[in-house]
C-alpha cells in the first residue's frame, strides 16, 4: 500500500508539473504583444473571431458633407425637338442639296422631347459645370437650384471629347463645390454621389471608389479623353452631371455613366475626374474653347504576354502604335514601338493615365517623356501642339467642329500630292466616332474640296464648316491608292 501511495503521489506531481509547463507555453505563443505566424491546425476556428482590424466598426458619418453638397447640386430640363424624317435629321431642314438628290421634302413632323440630369455650381455668379450629353441637344434649358428657385440657363461651351459642358444662369451668391485634387483619390476610400435620379432632387448615395484611370469606351475613341473613377455609390438617370464628393466635402469627380444590362444602376458608376473637369471650365472661361494639347501619337495597352512577344522587359504604360508626322512626339523623337511610362512627375500605368495627364495640357506646354527602348530607360522633351498640328491656341468654334466629325488630321506630302495629280488637300490620321465615319469615310482618305471650296489645312475644314450646323454639305477627295470619293455629309 505505501508503495502505491508513492506511485499515485509521483503521477499526481508529474500531471500537475506537466499542465504548468502546458500552461506557460501556450501563454507565450497567444501573447498579441510577440510577432509571429499562426497555422490555422494550432487554434480552434473561434480564435477569428477576435481578430481586430484597422476598419471602423461603423461608417463615417457624411451629414455636414451631404447637407453642405446638396445645396451645390441643381437639378437640370432640357427640351428639345426630335424630327421623324431620317433625311431631315441628316441633312437638316430646307436643305437645297437634299431636294437635288431626294426630292422635295414632305412636311415635317416634330415632336418635344424633355430631359434631366444634374450639375455642379462652380461659380458663385451661376456658373454649372454638367455633361455634355445632358445639354447638347437641348433647345431649352431650365435649372432648379436646391431652394426650389427655377432660372432659364445658357451654354457656354461643350466639350464632347471629355463629355463636359459649362452652363450659365443669371443668379449671384449660389453656394459653390470647391475642387479636390482627382490625382490624390484612392482606391477603397469613401466617397458620395449626389444628383436628381428619376427626377428625384437632392438624393445622396454613398460607396468606394472601385478603380482609377477606367476606360469603358464610351465617348467613342478619337481624341476622346476617358480616365474615370469607378465607384459603388448608386448613379441612375438623371444622375449624370452631378458631384462626386470625398469624404472631406471636396469635389473629385462628375458622375456621368453607369455599367448596366438594364439602364439602372447595378454596382459600378463613372465620374469624370475633377482635374479634367477644371481645366474644361477653365479652358471656356478663357478662351471660348477647349485648349488641348497633342502629342501626336496612338497608344494601345499592352499585357505581360504581349511585352514578351514585343521583347519589352516591362508592360504597364501606353505603347506607342504610330506616330504622326510632324507631330510633338516625333519632333521630341519618340518612335514605334517605344513604351511610354512617365510623363513629368505622373507615373503612366496605361494609356488613359497618358491621355488624361497631356489632356490637361495646351498647345505650347512642355513635358518630359519618360519611356523604354530597347529595354532601356530615355527622356525626352516635347512641345505640345493643338489639333491642326500647331502650337498655337485654336479659336473659337474650330475644336467643335473637330469633335463634330470625329476626325485628325496631317498634311499631305509634296511626293503624295505628285503621284496622285492634286494640288491641295489634307490628309485623315485617324477616325474616331463622328459624322465623318457614319457617312462612309475611311481613314487616309484625302479632302480636297468642300462644297468646291479648296482645302489646303486642317483649319480650312474648321473655317469651312463653320455655323453650319443643320447644313448638308459635298466632300470631294481621293484615297491613297488614288480612288476618287465624294460623301454627302450632313454637319
Amino acid at each position: 500500500m505505501k508503495r502505491i501511495g508513492i506511485i499515485f503521489l509521483a503521477a499526481l506531481l508529474g500531471g500537475i508539473i506537466s499542465l504548468g509547463i502546458n500552461n506557460i507555453f501556450w501563454s507565450q505563443q497567444s501573447d498579441p504583444g510577440e510577432a509571429g505566424h499562426f497555422n490555422s491546425l494550432d487554434r480552434p476556428p473561434s480564435g477569428l473571431a477576435s481578430y481586430t482590424s484597422n476598419i471602423p466598426a461603423s461608417t463615417p458619418d457624411f451629414t455636414v458633407i451631404a447637407e453642405n453638397s446638396v445645396n451645390t447640386v441643381v437639378h437640370i430640363r432640357t427640351e428639345y425637338v426630335r424630327r421623324t424624317s431620317l433625311y431631315d435629321e441628316f441633312f437638316g431642314f430646307g436643305d437645297p442639296f437634299r431636294d437635288f438628290f431626294f426630292g422635295p421634302r414632305r412636311p415635317q413632323q416634330e415632336r418635344a422631347v424633355v430631359g434631366s440630369g444634374s450639375g455642379v455650381i462652380v461659380k458663385e455668379d451661376g456658373y454649372i459645370i454638367t455633361n455634355n450629353h445632358v445639354v447638347q441637344e437641348a433647345d431649352k434649358i431650365e435649372v432648379t437650384l436646391n431652394d426650389n428657385r427655377i432660372f432659364d440657363a445658357v451654354i457656354v461651351g461643350k466639350d464632347p471629347t471629355t463629355d463636359l459642358a459649362l452652363i450659365k444662369i443669371d443668379a449671384e451668391g449660389l453656394p459653390t463645390a470647391v475642387f479636390g485634387n482627382s490625382d490624390n483619390v484612392r482606391v477603397g476610400e469613401w466617397v458620395l454621389a449626389v444628383g436628381n435620379p428619376f427626377n428625384l432632387t437632392s438624393t445622396v448615395t454613398a460607396g468606394i471608389v472601385s478603380a482609377r484611370g477606367r476606360h469603358i469606351n464610351i465617348l467613342g475613341g478619337g481624341t476622346a479623353i476617358e480616365s474615370f473613377i469607378q465607384t459603388d455609390a448608386a448613379v441612375n438617370r438623371g444622375n449624370s452631371g452631378g458631384a462626386l464628393v470625398n469624404s472631406r466635402g471636396k469635389l473629385i469627380g462628375i458622375n456621368a455613366a453607369i455599367a448596366s444590362s438594364t439602364g439602372t444602376f447595378q454596382g459600378y458608376s463613372f465620374a469624370i475626374p475633377s482635374n479634367i473637369a477644371k481645366k474644361v471650365m477653365d479652358d471656356l472661361l478663357e478662351f471660348g474653347e477647349i485648349q488641348r494639347g497633342f502629342l501626336g501619337i496612338e497608344i494601345t495597352e499592352l499585357n505581360s504576354r504581349e511585352a514578351e512577344e514585343l521583347e519589352l522587359d516591362y508592360f504597364r504604360g501606353a505603347y506607342v502604335h504610330s506616330v504622326q508626322s510632324g507631330g510633338a512626339a516625333d519632333k521630341a523623337g519618340i518612335k514605334e514601338g517605344d513604351l511610354i511610362i512617365g510623363i513629368d512627375e505622373h507615373e503612366i500605368r496605361n494609356p488613359s493615365d497618358l491621355l488624361e495627364t497631356v489632356g490637361r495640357k495646351r498647345p505650347g506646354d512642355e513635358v518630359t517623356i519618360k519611356y523604354q527602348r530597347n529595354g532601356k530607360n530615355r527622356e525626352t522633351i516635347a512641345v505640345l501642339q493643338n489639333i491642326h498640328g500647331e502650337i498655337a491656341f485654336i479659336e473659337p468654334g474650330e475644336q467643335s467642329v473637330d469633335d463634330l466629325l470625329g476626325a485628325t488630321f496631317e498634311s499631305v506630302t509634296r511626293e503624295e500630292k505628285k503621284r496622285l495629280g492634286i494640288d491641295n488637300g489634307v490628309k485623315i490620321a485617324s477616325l474616331g466616332a463622328g459624322k465623318l465615319r457614319r457617312a462612309g469615310v475611311r481613314e487616309g482618305f484625302i479632302i480636297t474640296y468642300i462644297d468646291k471650296k479648296p482645302v489646303e489645312s486642317a483649319r480650312d475644314i474648321s473655317k469651312i464648316l463653320r455655323n453650319r450646323e443643320g447644313e448638308g454639305v459635298l466632300i470631294e477627295g481621293v484615297y491613297p491608292n488614288g480612288v476618287r470619293a465624294y460623301y454627302g455629309v450632313g454637319i
